[in-house]
């Protein structure tokens, strides 16, 4: 599947992942490869994403939205925490 990470201010990562794991506001979930269509907010918190070639990327959010829909996951987050 294909992941798109947006912020106001640029686009933070797009590429094939195998999987994104988010901080939903009402609880973490994971979105794998054929998951179902969705829009959900985020909170603040950590998002986990494994590449398709295995690499791990994390971001700290301080909250935003996700859409996943057939096969397409958009990250819209508010803001990137310091780290």
């Amino acid at each position: 599947m294909n992941l798109l990470v947006l912020s106001p201010e640029k686009e933070i990562f797009a590429g094939s992942v195998k999987s994104v794991q988010v901080p939903g506001s009402d609880g973490g979930f994971q979105l794998l490869d054929g998951h179902a269509a969705i829009v959900a907010s985020l909170k603040e918190g950590t998002v986990n994403v494994v590449k398709s070639n295995g690499e791990k990327l994390t971001f700290e959010v301080t909250g935003g939205f996700v859409e996943c829909l057939n096969n397409e996951v958009s990250l819209l987050i508010a803001g990137m925490k310091e780290a």
